[in-house]
């Protein structure tokens, strides 16, 4: 279940996308944060220099590897605007992140792309829990997805 605290953490990740899409990249953004509440790491997509392994949750298991504890990362929440797609989805797994908890899921996302005429990409949109079975997540945030629908709408959807 998404909680307020949840939905104002889930909206500094959506404030992160807007950031990318700004900065010209892809509107994903997340944050780590450690068991007391505390914001430890935060990051966006940065694939538009043709790195399309550069996602923020991929970057957040990899600074929670050199940051954290086994403990820590158990107990550690990630907050995404998307849901994490199969390779994030695997790195989370990998390194033993606790919660996920996202404002849009990829199904969503697929959907919206389809919508639109968008081919789909080269990996499969998959569950995170697919990926993960057991990972605790909670999404999609239904207060946020028109939100992330204009975001995705402004970078994905072909000009008419």
């Amino acid at each position: 279940m998404i909680s307020a605290v949840d939905l104002d953490r889930l909206r500094r990740c959506v404030a992160l996308a807007r950031t990318a899409l700004e900065a010209g990249d892809e509107p994903f953004g997340s944050i780590l944060v450690g068991a007391d509440g505390t914001e430890l790491f935060a990051d966006h997509n940065q694939v538009s220099g043709g790195d399309h392994t550069r996602h923020p949750e991929f970057a957040i298991a990899r600074w929670a590897v050199a940051n954290l504890a086994p403990a820590e990362r158990r107990t550690a929440v990630v907050y995404t605007s998307g849901e994490h797609c199969p390779m994030c989805a695997a790195a989370h797994g990998w390194v033993g992140l606790g919660r996920i908890v996202y404002a849009a899921s990829s199904a969503q996302l697929a959907g919206w792309l389809a919508e639109w005429g968008v081919e789909p990409g080269p990996v499969a949109t998959l569950p995170i829990t697919t990926v993960v079975p057991g990972a605790p997540v909670d999404g999609p945030a239904p207060e946020l997805t028109e939100e992330m629908r204009a975001l995705y709408r402004r970078a994905f959807r072909p000009a008419r």
